[in-house]
């Protein structure tokens, strides 16, 4: 596993969902599967769900890329295929194509030809190249949560200017007022606070901010 620092400032690509590619080489089936991940825990749920969707497959090749910004966490195998020639390329082109919070799984079922290296090489690029063809793409938005005290009678209108901002509710409890966890998108953030102030007269609280990236 690899850790990489990464322009901050750069546009933040991730998967808007999965996607499956499938070529063919000397008589190989390449069938290349990519879908978002979020934290490596994802990533390896994802590759593991292809392992158990193609268990009698030769290799399962996978490289991933989570996160963006200051740290990028990096991780790919061979899974068997000599080395250098199956994960490298793989997540070249992975690497190449910008996308962040992304695991890409090549897997193999071996034709009865053997490719040589230079062979590996292309055919795992390829695959690789044709499933991020045509992955759906969209641009990370960086979030923050947010807890949210206020009183009962502001609850219904709150939900309602948290929609108006693109928010969501992540965690509810009701007691002697009702306290949120709520996430929203950071640019919305100011005007949410603003906003819930008016709504409720001042009476909202509003604390325990972090940022999602």
């Amino acid at each position: 596993m690899i850790h990489s620092d990464k322009n901050a400032s750069a546009p933040k690509l991730i998967p808007a969902g999965p996607a499956r590619a499938e070529i063919r080489v000397a008589n190989s089936r390449f069938i290349a599967t990519a879908a978002p991940a979020a934290t490596v825990d994802a990533a390896r749920a994802m590759i593991a769900g292809v392992r158990a969707e193609m268990p009698d497959a030769s290799h399962h090749v996978y490289a991933y890329i989570v996160g963006h910004g200051a740290t990028t966490t990096l991780s790919m195998t061979d899974d068997g295929e000599p080395p250098g020639t199956a994960g490298r390329p793989v997540m070249a082109v992975l690497k190449g194509s910008g996308l962040g919070d992304v695991a890409l799984v090549v897997t193999r079922y071996f034709g009865g030809t053997l490719l040589g290296t230079g062979g590996l090489v292309r055919a795992y690029g390829d695959a690789a190249k044709a499933v991020l063809a045509v992955l759906p793409r969209e641009q990370k938005i960086e979030r923050r949560e947010l807890s949210v005290t206020l009183p009962y009678a502001a609850y219904e209108p709150a939900r309602r200017l948290l929609a108006a901002h693109a928010g969501s509710v992540l965690e509810e409890t009701f007691a002697a007022d009702v306290s949120l966890r709520i996430s929203l998108p950071l640019a919305e953030v100011a005007a949410f606070e603003r906003e819930i102030g008016e709504l409720t007269a001042g009476q909202a609280r509003i604390g325990d901010k972090e940022t999602r990236r």
